[in-house]
Order: structure tokens, then C-alpha cells, then sequence
């Protein structure tokens, strides 16, 4: 993965999680609130923002460190560990089918190895 890619992938994280977050604190609070799916809906937002950011970070390490190229491993980790945790909790927010709860987990373990991964990078500077 391109630091170029990482980076625009990391704004496109960074830009969703502004509207979605946006509007679950404005059009859906009293649904999420009935529900108890509030602090769900937020933990969700949260990670995607925190992984933004991190990519963003990673981004512009590749950008300056083109030779690290196993940040690309821990782009793809952190993207899909984002699709599969923060998406199955806004799935569960918004469909209630708590089966879901279940694959959050998977995609914990794909953000957790995203950070292995940085670390292992790291190594090599």
C-alpha cells in the first residue's frame, strides 16, 4: 500500500466518522438512547477516529520512510480491523441484531496486530 493511499484512506475514515458520528449525536440519539446502543454507537466512532489518525500518521512515515514498506501491512490491518469492529457495532446500533456483537472481537484482533505491526516497523528504522 501507497503512503498516498494510506493517507487518503486515512481521510475517508477521518471524514465518515465526522458525519457518522454527526449524526448518530443528532438524528438518531433518542434511538440509540431507547435502544441502549448510545455508548455502543460511540465506542464505534471512537476507534474509527483513533484509527484514522494512526493511519494518517503511518501515511506520512511512509511518505518520509519509503523503505519501511511493512507499514503497508499495518495500513490493511488497521482498515480492516476498522470495517469489521467499528462496522458490526454500527450494524448492531442499527439493525439490533446482537449476533453481531460477536464478530466485533475479530476485528479487535486485526487493530491489535496493526499495532504488532507498526511495532515490528519500527524496528527497522
Amino acid at each position: 500500500m501507497t503512503a498516498r493511499l494510506i493517507i487518503q484512506l486515512a481521510a475517508l475514515l477521518g471524514g465518515l466518522g465526522v458525519a457518522i458520528g454527526a449524526f448518530g449525536a443528532h438524528g438518531l440519539r433518542k434511538m440509540l438512547e431507547a435502544s441502549g446502543r448510545f455508548e455502543t454507537f460511540e465506542t464505534a466512532v471512537r476507534y474509527q477516529f483513533y484509527h484514522a489518525l494512526a493511519l494518517l500518521a503511518v501515511g506520512i512515515l511512509l511518505a518520509v520512510r519509503p523503505e519501511l514498506k511493512s507499514l503497508g501491512t499495518t495500513a490493511w490491518l488497521w482498515l480492516g480491523g476498522v470495517l469489521i469492529f467499528s462496522g458490526s457495532l454500527y450494524t448492531l446500533c442499527f439493525t439490533g441484531i446482537t449476533k453481531l456483537g460477536a464478530v466485533a472481537p475479530l476485528g479487535g484482533l486485526l487493530l491489535i496486530a496493526g499495532w504488532i505491526s507498526l511495532l515490528l516497523a519500527a524496528r527497522q528504522m
